[in-house]
């Protein structure tokens, strides 16, 4: 499969037909939005439009999302058509991430990710308090609040607890590194998560530890491809393990709605 066919096979498994827990999926005709059922930040993941309709179709999505008093991402890909679709939304008043890279991975079975037997020290995170672990994990490693993201771990987990895996690496009872990884409901895809670690604790070879937790049990379940939006600092690590970056992402956050 070459680099066309992949970003095809995304794009429809990924991003038109994408189905997350806790959202509703809503398909018009210009775009696919998923609207958060706890009251969460909204996105619309995928949109169809040209240079005649897109200012009217993103005005369109901020009253639409404004009447839910939703904020919203707006998630675009480097390929997404009109090619200035970044900069019109920066003239609504969105803001801006920075890029990062699409990196995708078919898994075979002679892959060496497959192949590392050397994962004693990586634990399967099951409960709400290891959940917290990785939230704590998150907050020392960004200084901000990951609170929402601790409580979307734990209901997912409760609700659909074949979709969503995590692992850490514990030193002496203190997570020092984690990840974890989304089953794409009716795709060949598994989406990889995290992959953060403490300063102290880095060099290790922990991340790519945490990568071949996934990459077993993706392969483990019939998910033969393995996607992740990389850092820069993780895409030269992802790449010698044998991802090929495709695109790349940015993340568009709407004006204010609350």
């Amino acid at each position: 499969m070459d680099k066309n066919e992949l970003v095809s096979l995304f794009h429809k498994e990924l991003r038109y037909e994408a189905q997350t827990p806790g959202y509703i999926r809503e398909e018009t005709e210009h775009v696919v939005r998923h609207i958060s059922e706890f009251g969460e930040s909204g996105f619309i993941i995928a949109s169809n439009v040209n240079n005649d309709n897109v200012k009217a179709v993103i005005k369109n999505e901020l009253n639409y999302f404004n009447n839910l008093k939703q904020d919203f991402e707006w998630k675009v890909y480097s390929y997404d058509k009109p090619d200035h679709l970044k900069e019109l939304l920066e003239q609504e008043g969105f803001t801006g991430g920075e890029p990062e890279a699409l990196m995708v991975m078919k898994l075979a079975g002679t892959h060496t990710l497959l192949m590392d037997s050397q994962l004693l020290d990586v634990k399967e995170i099951t409960d709400e308090q290891g959940i917290q672990h990785i939230v704590d994990l998150e907050d020392a490693i960004w200084n901000e609040s990951h609170e929402e993201l601790g409580k979307r771990l734990w209901r997912d987990k409760q609700s659909s607890p074949d979709t969503l895996y995590l692992y850490g690496i514990y030193e002496e009872e203190q997570l020092v590194s984690a990840a974890w990884m989304y089953l794409e409901a009716n795709s060949s895809f598994a989406s990889l998560w995290g992959g953060s670690t403490l300063p102290l604790f880095r060099g290790k070879g922990y991340y790519t530890k945490l990568l071949a937790a996934r990459a077993q049990k993706a392969y483990e379940k019939g998910h033969p491809f393995l996607t992740v939006d990389a850092s820069p600092m993780s895409k030269p690590i992802l790449e010698k393990c044998g991802f090929d970056c495709l695109a790349y992402s940015y993340g568009y956050q709407s004006p204010d709605t609350k």
